[in-house]
Parts: structure tokens; C-alpha cells; sequence
């Protein structure tokens, strides 16, 4: 077995580990609303340094820049279609003048499934693409895959922390087994996505491979800027989400730069 699969088989598998182990933190210890908006906005930070520093520029490195946006929009439309689709294609914030609509709308057609179901289904879904990511990133540059893996992997905490409190006020009772079997799936699809990326695109041409990134990044970008960083934001003590998110960008910028 060669050092560049060892490694991706590590960073899989740390990153899968991170679901369920963040999950059984929400449980156990159920930390406070500010721990939870430093650990979400900390991975929110990270993604975005990722995404800025080290995964659109290898992208425009490899497939140059036309192509590296339309993987970007790429990545971006199928988690957004995905998001209406489980939302039963339609969807509003909180102050929007349409809420009162679309809950009403909601209340006749539910989304697919409770809101543990539907972050939990939505975010195995995305864990295809970010795995596919890091499988793809090993496969021309492992320092590359080790950074997106370390994001990643934050990301996944975060996001099984942000499952168990949402399970814990949905259900006591059977917190703990929906809580693990949830953040277990998400953990499954990313290791295996993550495998498969790295055997059945390994070899592809640079540009091919640079488009898949950017679709990957795109992705990322969606999921961060539509759940992390609201998450982070709805749980902030003096804009503590906000502190945290700098913290993760200017990480992840150092470690770019020492790559």
C-alpha cells in the first residue's frame, strides 16, 4: 500500500470519526450556546480560509479560470437543488416577508422528513461532494487533501454538535442511537466517497481534475454559508460566532502559506 493511499485512508477516516464524535460531545456534556457558536463559526472560518487560499487557486491552477467557475456554479446549484428539494422547493429566513407563506405551506406539505432528517439526510448528501473533494485533491497534491481534510473534518464536528442539540430537543428518550446513527451515515458517506475519488479519478486530466475541485469547493461554499455561518451567528455572545470565524480564516491562510 502506497503513502499517498495511507494518507488518504487517514484523512477519510479522521474526517468520518468527526460526525459522531461531536455528535456524543452535543450529548453528553450539552455545551453551552456559546461553545457552540465559537466550534460552528471556528469551522465556518476554516472552510472559507479553505476555500479561499488553497481550493479555487489550485482549481484556476489546473483547469485555468473559465472552467474553474463553472465547477464552482456547478458545485453551488446541485446542493442548492438538493436543499429545495428536501425543503419541497421552497424556502425563506426567518425575517423574510414570505416566512409566514411558506410555513403555510410547509404545514400542507411538511419537508422530507423531521429537522434532524432533513439537516442529517441533506448533510450525507454533501459529505458525497466534499468527500469526492479530498479524494480528488490526493490525487495531485496529498498537502493539498490534508488541509481541505482538515477542514473538513472541523466542519464535521461542528455539524455533529449542531445534530445532538437538535436531537435533544426533538427527543430525549432516543437521543443518543438517532444522534450516532445519523452522524454515523454522515461519516460512511464521506469515507467512502472520499475512497472512491481517489480510485476512479485518479489519472484524469488536470483540467478535468481542477473542474471536480472547484465543483467540490462550490458545494462547500453553500453548505458553510447557508447552515455554518447562520448556526454560528443564532448562538453568538458578543459576536463571539464572528471572533471565531476570523480565527479559522487566518488558520487556515498560515497554513497555505507554510504548504
Amino acid at each position: 500500500m502506497n503513502n499517498d493511499l495511507l494518507i488518504i485512508l487517514g484523512i477519510a477516516a479522521a474526517a468520518a470519526v468527526a460526525s459522531p464524535l461531536g455528535g456524543l460531545v452535543a450529548i453528553s456534556l450539552r455545551p453551552s450556546s456559546l461553545v457552540l457558536s465559537i466550534a460552528v463559526g471556528f469551522a465556518a472560518g476554516v472552510l472559507m480560509g479553505t476555500f479561499a487560499f488553497e481550493m479555487m487557486p489550485t482549481s484556476m491552477e489546473l483547469a485555468g479560470l473559465p472552467l474553474a467557475v463553472a465547477g464552482f456554479l456547478l458545485g453551488l446549484g446541485l446542493v442548492y437543488i438538493l436543499d429545495l428539494y428536501v425543503n419541497r422547493w421552497i424556502m425563506a429566513g426567518p425575517e423574510a416577508d414570505q416566512k409566514a407563506e411558506v410555513d403555510r405551506l410547509h404545514r400542507r406539505r411538511r419537508p422530507r422528513g423531521s429537522n434532524v432528517a432533513v439537516l442529517a439526510g441533506g448533510t450525507s448528501a454533501e459529505e458525497l461532494i466534499e468527500g469526492m473533494t479530498i479524494g480528488v485533491g490526493a490525487t495531485f497534491e496529498p498537502e493539498v487533501a490534508l488541509i481541505v481534510g482538515l477542514a473538513i473534518c472541523i466542519d464535521n464536528f461542528s455539524e455533529g454538535m449542531s445534530i445532538g442539540e437538535l436531537t435533544l430537543d426533538e427527543e430525549r428518550k432516543n437521543a443518543k442511537r438517532r444522534t450516532l446513527g445519523w452522524t454515523s451515515l454522515i461519516g460512511l458517506s464521506l469515507f467512502v466517497s472520499a475512497v472512491a475519488g481517489w480510485f476512479l479519478l485518479k489519472g484524469l486530466a488536470q483540467p478535468v481534475t481542477g473542474f471536480l475541485f472547484a465543483t467540490g469547493a462550490g458545494g462547500m461554499f453553500y453548505l458553510t454559508i447557508t447552515d455554518l455561518v447562520p448556526e454560528a451567528e443564532s448562538h453568538q455572545f458578543q459576536q463571539s460566532s464572528a471572533i471565531a470565524n476570523a480565527a479559522g480564516f487566518l488558520l487556515v491562510m498560515v497554513l497555505a502559506q507554510m504548504s
